[in-house]
């Protein structure tokens, strides 16, 4: 679970992430490492969830996570309708979908290079 040569900080989070979106049965995730590519985080997550509901779920318990857990605020947007929620949580940018949504969207081939990105 954890990404190559990621910082202390970094990497805590990350791994936070990492076993909140576990613990709630997320699907097919992906973990891609933005640094040195963008200014807007250090890493970026895209899963998914069966359901609606679940992607709802699955974000909402995330940020209550790492507010309880770590302190850690997070901006969220999507998480009414359930089909695409983004958690902003600073170095990590956390992208949960429905199947057919993050197909459409094809997010992970926009921003993946096949030898830095880790299926987890």
């Amino acid at each position: 679970m954890t990404a190559p040569g990621a910082t202390d900080s970094g990497q805590e989070l990350l791994n936070r992430i990492l076993a909140s979106l576990d613990d709630d049965k997320a699907e097919d995730v992906v973990t891609i490492d933005l640094r040195g590519r963008s200014d807007v985080a250090d890493y970026m997550v895209v899963c998914s969830g069966r359901s609606s509901r679940q992607v709802s779920a699955i974000a909402e318990k995330l940020a209550d996570r790492l507010k309880t857990d770590a302190g850690q605020s997070c901006k969220m947007e999507g998480k009414e309708t359930g089909d695409w929620v983004l958690i902003d949580a600073g170095d990590v940018i956390v992208h949960v979908f429905r199947p057919e949504v993050r197909e459409f969207y094809q997010l992970e081939k926009m921003w993946m290079p096949t030898a830095r990105a880790a299926r987890v």
